[in-house]
């Protein structure tokens, strides 16, 4: 069996180096037009953002120009159905649009657009050219030359164009802006252990946002009064911290755990130090965004959209969320409970190194829900499987706003975040998808409109 297994392999080697360059390229498996190509392009800059470890907000800004970049150009495919919301956010001027009457492959267009931002807004670049080139070659063997030299170039033009707007939005005055300094007053965030880093990305509400009018557009109703009585509304709220992490359940913990997304978690065992990177909350949602595509088959430009129109709810989510973490600065449970309760209690999960209210997961994880919804429906019932590969299970939601809700309670679960934090963070990140679709004035897939 084996020697007739290795005799027909040796056959069909002979007869593929027999073949004219035609043949070649009808014996390949490659199909220039599937989504597959484009979920592999964004799942391979994820692993990037990993292994570069940006922040939460860094990350989203990555994802919202790359995603945007792509969607521009592989909507040529059908650009009646598929408009330009790029063109009616802040800050883009015109998108290049191809030559009448020639002939695209806008999935290459799109994927060398999102490559030529990616490899501007990463560090490991040459990872990233290594894929590129992989791909290229795939085309390369399927696609008249003419057509493949013309949709790079297209592909280029527009990524550039993407890039422009990236380099005016206040990003790179922001790496030289001054040290955050922390302030001694009572109630107000300081850095926590184990660490105790430096505030993380302190002016990010400088960013200019893509659909929200400024960073304030959609800021929460002021946090608690900080009072540490017995009888406040604040000290109930510090306190449930510190009951739930002494007696947290099972599912509880499994929930904080699934939910961490924290790109950098440093371990301490004795004198030895070492840390874990996974991907940011903004990473998962893209992931699960990925989900929701495949889980339909939805085509290269549904797909395209999807990433896109999550990409941009998530940065504006961090821009929005970040304007109130440090307009209000306010104390991390795990300071307030040390002051207050108990010297020794830890949180499930590493206090990350920014003031408390709002809630990252719980404003973007909303944000991202809302723009998902939009486009899948109320009641998408799906199985996040997006953790597997860090080791942290699976869990099965009805509908992306389930799984909001989950995300931004679970860090009520890990003694990080206040129940009325996660609670006022889901609405805001509402609200800010909200104004994202008003902005874009997408109109809702009809299949969606008619299972609803």
């Amino acid at each position: 069996m084996k020697t007739c297994y290795l005799l027909a392999l040796v056959v069909w080697t002979c007869l593929l180096a027999s073949c004219t360059t035609e043949e070649k390229r009808e014996a390949s498996t490659f199909k220039p037009d599937n989504p597959d190509v484009l979920h592999a392009t964004v799942k391979k800059l994820t692993d990037v953002i990993v292994y570069d470890i940006f922040s939460p907000p860094v990350a989203s800004r990555i994802y919202a120009y790359s995603s945007l970049a792509a969607y521009e150009a592989i909507r040529f495919q059908d650009p009646k159905q598929y408009p330009s919301f790029a063109t009616k956010l802040n800050g883009f001027s015109s998108i290049p649009q191809p030559e009448s009457g020639k002939t695209y492959d806008y999935t290459l267009a799109g994927i060398k657009a999102l490559m030529t931002v990616a490899q501007k807004v990463t560090f490991s670049v040459d990872t990233l050219k290594i894929f590129e080139q992989n791909l290229m070659e795939n085309y390369e063997h399927v696609l008249n030359k003419e057509v493949y030299d013309r949709s790079v170039l297209f592909g280029e033009e527009v990524g550039k164009a993407i890039l422009a707007r990236s380099t005016q939005d206040n990003y790179k005055q922001t790496r030289g802006f001054a040290r955050y300094t922390v302030t001694e007053s009572e109630g107000k965030w300081r850095p926590t252990p184990p660490d105790y880093m430096d505030a993380t990305e302190p002016y990010w509400n400088t960013i200019m946002p893509l659909a929200l009018d400024s960073a304030a557009h959609c800021r929460p109703p002021k946090p608690l009064e900080y009072k540490t009585d017995a009888q406040s509304p604040f000290y109930q709220e510090f306190k449930l911290v510190y009951d739930i992490g002494k007696n947290i359940t099972e599912e509880q913990r499994e929930i904080a755990r699934f939910w961490d997304d924290n790109p950098f978690v440093s371990h301490h065992t004795g004198h030895a130090t070492f840390a874990t990177k996974k991907m940011t909350p903004g990473g998962h949602w893209m992931a699960i965004a990925s989900l929701a595509a495949r889980q339909t088959n939805a085509d290269v430009i549904k797909s395209a959209q999807t990433y896109a129109l999550t990409a941009t709810a998530l940065f504006d989510g961090f821009i929005s969320c970040w304007e109130e973490k440090y307009r209000s600065q306010y104390i991390r449970p795990i300071t307030v409970i040390h002051q207050q309760l108990d010297e020794h209690w830890e949180p499930l999960l590493q206090t990350p190194p920014f003031p408390e209210y709002s809630s990252g997961h719980g404003v973007i994880s909303s944000s991202a829900a809302t723009a998902l919804t939009f486009l899948y429906g109320e009641n998408f019932a799906f199985t996040d499987t997006t953790e597997l590969e860090y080791g942290m299970g699976q869990r099965s939601f009805t509908s992306f706003n389930q799984a909001a809700i989950e995300a931004s309670l679970s860090r009520l679960y890990g003694g990080i975040h206040y129940k009325f934090t996660c609670l006022a963070s889901a609405e805001q990140g509402k609200k800010v998808g909200q104004q994202l679709l008003a902005r874009t004035g997408l109109t809702k897939p009809e299949w969606v409109t008619a299972n609803q």
